[in-house]
């Protein structure tokens, strides 16, 4: 599986980002290839789709329900509204259920 987290420089959310997809990868127990992407410039943000730092795809899909949806690309902080409430980070089960998803094996 691959996994992507995206940032921008200095985002104070990034490493919580990082950290919490090793940490529920090593509960789950799977192994994946993460990659950090800085993003740099307004033009870049659209051109990635970025929604905000940090932002984390699984697979290439946003780990956020209904971010494909969204079409509000920038260079800034992102903002999540979770069922805890409003957090810099994705809620964790979003993040669990996707690395899950990517971890099960296709059907033949």
């Amino acid at each position: 599986m691959h996994v992507e987290v995206l940032t921008f420089e200095g985002c104070p959310n990034g490493q919580r980002a990082i950290d919490l997809v090793h940490e529920l990868a090593g509960e789950l127990g799977v192994d994946l290839d993460m990659r950090e992407t800085r993003v740099e410039s307004p033009e870049e943000a659209e051109r990635l789709r970025f929604l905000g730092s940090p932002t984390i795809r699984v697979d290439e899909k946003d780990v956020e329900p209904g971010a494909e949806q969204r079409r509000d690309y920038v260079l800034a902080c992102r903002v999540y509204r979770t069922p805890a409430g409003i957090t810099g980070v994705p809620d964790r089960i979003w993040v669990q259920q996707a690395l899950a998803a990517a971890a099960k094996p296709s059907s033949p």
